[in-house]
């Protein structure tokens, strides 16, 4: 009779960590937003205590303000589209190819991108091309590629090859495989890309000002060049905000995508 009180008495025990483990990770989840909303209101509370001039009224208004930070967005999120959209499908094929020449190309030519100095890559571009926001999204995507496409060739070459042979064992198509087991198994790591790809598109958005095409570096520059410093601490700060929030977002979207059991 005492047998199967003990028996379901040992669930009990074993789901007590699991459920105290998923309410820390829902505490911690929203840790972020909390201090980005708090690191706004300090930010909104000591504006308004300053006594500003007409060019800091005529910038540090709602209006302007908004502009700016559509603007960034759409560069950084339309920039991480391109990049997912191009960089994934290249790491998969690099991951299939076995000619040491093509990879070396490829990985070569990304290489350039994140190796040039973000300024470099998008002023060099305005001076070929043009100005304004194609040629900064052109700058961004050159810049944000490598995470994503080495990411993806990481993520494929770790699935054990084990798994492989047993899919094809039961009668799996090389696609299939590919759909069904390595890109879903390869799927935290190219996350993990996607994620920095990011985070570095919104910090070298800023640089988008420099060649006209808009986004909060026209505060931060406006606030250097005319010694307003409310104006450039404001642009700083919604910056570092964003660039908080887009990561929380990714790292959400990374757990909430990550296949269980890994």
């Amino acid at each position: 009779m005492d047998f199967p009180t003990a028996t379901r008495a040992i669930p009990t025990a074993v789901q007590r960590p699991a459920t105290r483990r998923s309410e820390i990770w829902s505490v911690k989840r929203f840790v972020t937003p909390a201090v980005v909303l708090l690191v706004l209101a300090a930010l909104l509370l000591w504006l308004s205590s300053l006594s500003l001039d007409s060019i800091e009224s005529r910038t540090l208004n709602a209006d302007y303000i908004i502009a700016r930070v559509r603007e960034h967005l759409g560069l950084t999120v339309v920039a991480s589209a391109l990049v997912a959209v191009l960089a994934i499908p290249t790491g998969i094929m690099l991951s299939r190819t076995r000619s040491r020449v093509i990879k070396g190309v490829v990985l070569g030519i990304a290489n350039v991108g994140q190796a040039t100095p973000a300024v470099g890559v998008i002023i060099l571009l305005a001076i070929m091309w043009q100005t304004g926001y194609l040629t900064a999204l052109v700058g961004l995507v050159v810049y944000s590629f490598l995470p994503v496409l080495r990411n993806t060739m990481i993520g494929l070459q770790q699935v054990d090859e084990n798994v492989r042979e047993s899919a094809y064992g039961m009668g799996m198509t090389a696609n299939q495989v590919l759909f069904r087991i390595e890109l879903p198994l390869a799927v935290p790591v190219i996350l993990a890309g996607l994620r920095t790809s990011l985070v570095f598109c919104v910090g070298v958005a800023t640089i988008a000002t420099f060649i006209n095409a808009g986004g909060l570096g026209d505060m931060i520059v406006n606030g250097l060049k005319l010694q307003r410093y409310p104006v450039l601490v404001t642009g700083a700060v919604l910056v570092a905000c964003i660039a908080l929030l887009i990561d929380w977002v990714a790292a959400t979207a990374e757990d909430v995508l990550r296949p269980r059991g890994t």
